[in-house]
């Protein structure tokens, strides 16, 4: 989200990169908008041989390659939710659906006069009356929306997709592997990404022997690796798209690099690449736990995951993992109503010395070197996150998602234009998501509800999108209802049983099907980390995670 150019850096910045896609390949109006996702620069390297193809931009040189994976269907049979001939006024429709201020908007209080930005942030906290369509989810900590961005950077990047632009899923490649292999941290590894690990000649002033990532100091606290110009040095460049998911490409980083200390420390005899191998696991296999036992949990519920788990499931079943358009485009999109308008970045970290607070973005906050938001791409000592905030520590400062409903924060209808892939596009979030069930041409809520037999939402629940007209109300896009399917079914606190259903079989399809995962190797398997007391207690969760990463609040005296 950063508007600046890159400089040295052997990546594009956003700004070169979405100027390259956007030369000679975007069609004009609103249906030639390129897909939100393909906004990044970055390395893409296939996993399977290491080869990379080449991509010219200037003198930037990044390598892609167009993988074997592509993303796919879960139900091909189920017909769009739309009359293809009707498309331009479907868009329209659609549009209005997810404009600024319209049904989706949580029409939040961003300005109060006599108050800066900062304070208006800090009311929207601590006054629920300025924020009434955003509702606190007592089983969701704040972070948990971004922990869900990180494993969708982990597991898909849509680079060639179109927004309103019928595509055909199976041409289209998905550039991250579909696994949780954390390939958004450790790239191709340390042979063919070696800028993302510390240099040999510095791995004598380490802690221990063995392959670490590289990992900087943002001022008061860690960052990720930066150019001169504050590109990040990281395979996926989204990981550094605000504040809270480069925090958490920073605490993986550091987990590893104690997970290497930590077998080294019993495999004394172990090689280098030996220890990175086991380090590697020891992350990604608590890292899968945590996802199996805490996170999907939360989003559909614990009484589906033990289903999904105990009968197997019933739609996602390929021979190898792919990504589904049903779960890309729309479902897996729900994190996108749980985001709050604004969020206590810290708790002593601001320039005065007090908590930082600041909205998820800001338009105001463009070209700002220490902008007054929560956007990524930035460098300066207050950006770091207190994990307190996020997180359940005990202490008393975590703070709540809000609920899983119909209503999407205000700041993402006017999302700042260095994050928009065309300048020609819509800057709602609402909107782009909406356009892209005309992309992959997704089947209606109501159609897929009767396909997995469950019950439907009523005409009645789905009103306020039927005045709009092409039959909305009964034929619903698939990110509207398994949002209004969420608020009327589950009360907001998880998915429903469409969404739920499709997000669930899907990520546990995807550890089930990635073949280094603990439950395809050795399912029996329960964490070997201490928790943060300090005991070995076959459990592990976030707040585990992030002080055997060593980022606690404890740790750093906050």
């Amino acid at each position: 989200m950063s508007n600046k150019d890159e400089g040295q850096s052997s990546g594009l910045s956003r700004r070169k990169f979405l100027g390259a896609l956007g030369t000679g390949a975007v069609a004009q109006g609103v249906l030639g908008v390129p897909d939100a996702e393909a906004r990044d620069s970055g390395r893409f390297r296939d996993r399977h041989d290491g080869h990379a193809g080449h991509h010219d931009h200037q003198r930037h040189q990044p390598r892609f390659v167009i993988r074997e994976d592509r993303f796919g269907r879960i139900f091909p049979q189920v017909a769009p939710f739309f009359n293809q001939a009707a498309t331009p006024q479907l868009a329209t429709a659609l549009l209005e659906l997810g404009k600024p201020g319209g049904i989706m908007d949580a029409k939040d209080t961003l300005d109060i006069p006599g108050m800066t930005p900062e304070q208006v942030a800090t009311q929207l906290i601590a006054d629920p009356a300025l924020s009434v369509n955003n509702p606190d989810n007592p089983t969701h900590t704040a972070g948990t929306t971004f922990f869900g961005q990180f494993m969708d950077h982990d597991m898909t990047f849509d680079l060639n997709s179109r927004l309103g632009v019928p595509t055909v899923p199976e041409e289209s490649p998905n550039e991250r592997t579909p696994a949780f292999d954390l390939d958004s941290v450790y790239g191709g590894g340390p042979i063919a990404d070696p800028e993302l690990y510390e240099a040999p000649q510095l791995r004598g002033k380490s802690k221990g022997p063995g392959i670490r990532l590289r990992i900087e100091s943002g001022g008061l606290f860690e960052d990720v690796p930066r150019t001169l110009d504050d590109v990040a040095i990281i395979s996926d460049p989204r990981n550094d798209e605000n504040m809270m998911i480069s925090g958490l490409q920073c605490a993986f980083i550091l987990f590893h690099n104690n997970a290497v200390d930590y077998v080294a420390a019993r495999n004394r005899r172990a090689d280098p690449e030996e220890l990175f191998a086991k380090a590697r696991q020891l992350t990604t296999w608590h890292y899968h736990w945590m996802i199996l036992h805490e996170f999907l949990p939360q989003f559909i519920g614990q009484p589906l995951v033990d289903e999904i788990l105990t009968r197997g499931r019933r739609f996602y079943r390929p021979q190898s993992a792919f990504i589904p358009v049903e779960f890309q485009g729309s479902c897996y999109r729900f994190g996108h109503s749980m985001v709050r308008p604004s969020y206590r970045a810290n708790l002593a970290g601001d320039n005065d010395g007090g908590p930082f607070f600041g909205f998820i973005f800001d338009p105001r906050g463009d070209g700002v070197q220490d902008p007054l938001d929560l956007r990524g791409f930035n460098r300066a000592p207050r950006r770091f996150i207190g994990w307190q905030t996020f997180f359940d520590f005990g202490d008393g400062a975590v703070r709540r998602n809000k609920r899983i409903d119909s209503k999407v924060s205000t700041p993402l209808f006017n999302l700042p234009r260095a994050t928009i892939p065309a300048p020609d596009g819509p800057t709602s979030l609402v909107q782009r998501n909406l356009l892209r069930h005309i992309t992959w041409s997704l089947p209606s809520g109501q159609a897929l509800a009767a396909t997995i037999g469950v019950p439907q939402l009523a005409a009645a629940d789905l009103s306020e999108v039927g005045a709009l007209g092409h039959s909305l109300d009964t034929a619903t896009p698939l990110f509207y209802y398994i949002l209004k399917e969420a608020e009327v079914m589950a009360d907001g606190l998880t998915l429903g049983p469409v969404g739920g259903r499709i997000v669930g079989e899907v990520i546990i399809g995807l550890l089930q099907l990635d073949r280094n995962s603990f439950l395809a190797v050795n399912p029996s398997w329960r964490p070997t980390l201490p928790d943060r007391f300090g005991q070995l207690t076959g459990d592990f969760r976030m707040v585990d995670f992030l002080t055997f990463a060593g980022v606690s609040p404890a740790q750093r005296g906050q």
